[in-house]
């Protein structure tokens, strides 16, 4: 029946479809990848699939190639000006994620064996791309066994993370509101006032999206960035691009094999320094019209690795898994708590920041609209609470999935 490769392409983005409906109605509560692995799974071993199908596919070989450039791309995404404005945010969000990966290492390894704790400890700490570096180190050792723990810590994180982070950032938000800290919140300059929150750069007025708007004084300064750009904006085309993305993953890939040094790490570095210096624009894969298929094609790499899992894998994995989750996810809030107290912030605050390791974009943006819609008492408080929690939030999502959690992984499964 699928003999055709449009046939096996359309069934593998159905199915990613079908997660993606289904995180969209659950509003993020159901984890999109969740839905997806365990969909895979349940058509390969009810033999709908055969198991050598998407492995074998062109989608996997496309996905394998671009890797590397969409990790470059995740340099890109970076908002230095945002970040520096931020750093507290970032600060706790790391002191999470290092002190989950140690208390993983520490407390899983005498348990179940060391390659089994670095196995969970990389994804836990992020997203997909961290799981992908994992998993391709485990499969060239010929761990093959252990593949399917990062994929269902990968899948299932988020639903810890999530309503926990809930929990603390509803009651944040009741605190300020109690406090009566958005009484003088009628106008924008206001939110200044907003207690462990946002002055300069964190005061500027959000979108639609959650990203924050550009102030008067920005135009010039993009105008001056856009003088050392080293491509020019003409040349800034999505064919011209894709190139450079290209370029540079397979640059990084080299510098892996020359320096032992994982090729996510220099795929990184390359797409902030490129970003820095004007090589890339700002969400390069994004503007180059690829970042959505390429997506596609790095979530069936996931699936690939996952073809040979068996269901007594699956069961084997169950409490090691559960383990990792417990250990990781008291080490990010230990983290948090650590974290908020050095840099005098609200731990109820601090925590759900570095919880963002758990779950991510749009994980952080949903909750954030959830607690204002309903803290809120009117339109006023709805958007002082909104625009309180949204930054650090995004900022510390951000920090966690998209960047510190690949250094994380590249680092860990070289020591395995």
């Amino acid at each position: 029946m699928l003999d055709q490769p449009i046939y096996v392409a359309t069934v593998i983005i159905l199915l990613l479809a079908v997660g993606e409906v289904i995180s969209i109605l659950s509003r993020a509560w159901i984890p999109s990848l969740l839905i997806v692995f365990v969909g895979y799974l349940v058509l390969i071993w009810t033999g709908v699939l055969p198991a050598d199908l998407v492995p074998n596919s062109a989608l996997a070989a496309v996905g394998s190639l671009l890797v590397a450039a969409v990790i470059t791309h995740m340099g890109t995404l970076i908002p230095l000006k945002q970040l520096r404005s931020q750093y507290k945010a970032i600060l706790i969000s790391l002191i999470g994620i290092v002190l989950a990966a140690g208390l993983i290492l520490l407390v899983v390894s005498p348990i179940l064996g060391y390659a089994t704790a670095v196995a969970g400890a990389g994804p836990v700490t992020g997203g997909i791309l961290a799981y992908i570096i994992t998993a391709e180190r485990l499969t060239e050792l010929g761990l093959n066994q252990l593949v399917v723990i990062p994929a269902l810590v990968l899948g299932v994180q988020s639903l810890i993370g999530m309503p926990l982070a809930n929990i603390l950032l509803r009651k944040y938000a009741i605190k300020l509101r109690n406090g009566g800290h958005f009484d003088d919140t009628a106008d924008d300059d206001a939110a200044d006032g907003v207690p462990g929150g946002r002055t300069g750069h964190d005061a500027r007025p959000l979108n639609g999206s959650g990203v924050a708007t550009a102030t008067v004084t920005q135009p010039a300064t993009l105008v001056a960035t856009r003088r050392f750009q080293l491509v020019p904006e003409r040349f800034q085309q999505p064919t011209i691009i894709l190139l450079l993305l290209l370029a540079a993953g397979s640059f990084a890939t080299w510098m892996g094999s020359l320096t032992g040094v994982n090729y996510g790490i220099w795929a990184l570095l390359i797409g902030i320094l490129g970003r820095v210096l004007g090589i890339f624009p700002e969400k390069a894969m994004e503007r180059a019209n690829a970042f959505g298929l390429a997506m596609a094609t790095v979530i069936v790499v996931v699936l690939a690795s996952m073809s040979s899992v068996t269901w007594n894998d699956l069961v084997n994995a169950f409490w090691p898994v559960l383990l990792i989750l417990g250990v990781g996810g008291m080490g990010i809030v230990a983290g948090g708590w650590i974290g908020s107290r050095l840099f005098h912030w609200d731990p109820l605050k601090g925590i759900p920041v570095a919880l963002t390791a758990m779950f991510g974009f749009p994980g952080d943006y949903v909750l954030c609209e959830e607690i204002s819609r309903s803290v809120g008492r009117d339109e006023r408080e709805k958007k002082a609470i909104f625009d309180e929690l949204i930054t650090p939030m995004l900022v510390g999502g951000f920090t966690t999935v998209t960047t510190a959690s690949i250094v994380v992984a590249s680092i860990l499964v070289q020591t395995i």
